[in-house]
């Protein structure tokens, strides 16, 4: 079966930092990504990285967001820095299997206090 499963979520005070994972199995993904959905708001993408380590930022999180992927345990990363209060949202993982089928995680919290 095809799974992703984040972890590292939680309550931390504006400045501070958070890394998530997003620990996948069942398939090597070509493309992870990580979306967030805030309460009230449409699911937006937020950073985005190739198998290969080309990655791509949402402009809202360009300098302080890092994503990286570790392909010998398929796995991918997103390094949360400077948090700030609007980030709070439900953060997901996202990968692209080899068949051209997206697969999403269930999600973790991510709140910042101000």
């Amino acid at each position: 079966q095809v799974q992703l499963v984040e972890s590292g979520g939680g309550l931390v005070q504006a400045g501070g930092s958070l890394r998530l994972s997003c620990a996948a199995s069942g398939a090597i993904f070509s493309t992870f990504s990580w979306y967030r959905q805030a309460p009230g708001k449409q699911r937006e993408l937020v950073a985005s990285i190739t198998r290969g380590g080309r990655t791509n930022y949402a402009d809202s999180v360009k300098g302080r967001f890092t994503i990286s992927r570790d392909n010998a345990k398929n796995t991918v990363y997103l390094q949360m820095n400077s948090l700030k209060p609007e980030d709070t949202a439900v953060y997901y993982c996202k990968g692209l299997s080899p068949w051209a089928t997206d697969y999403w995680g269930q999600g973790t919290q991510v709140t910042v206090s101000s």
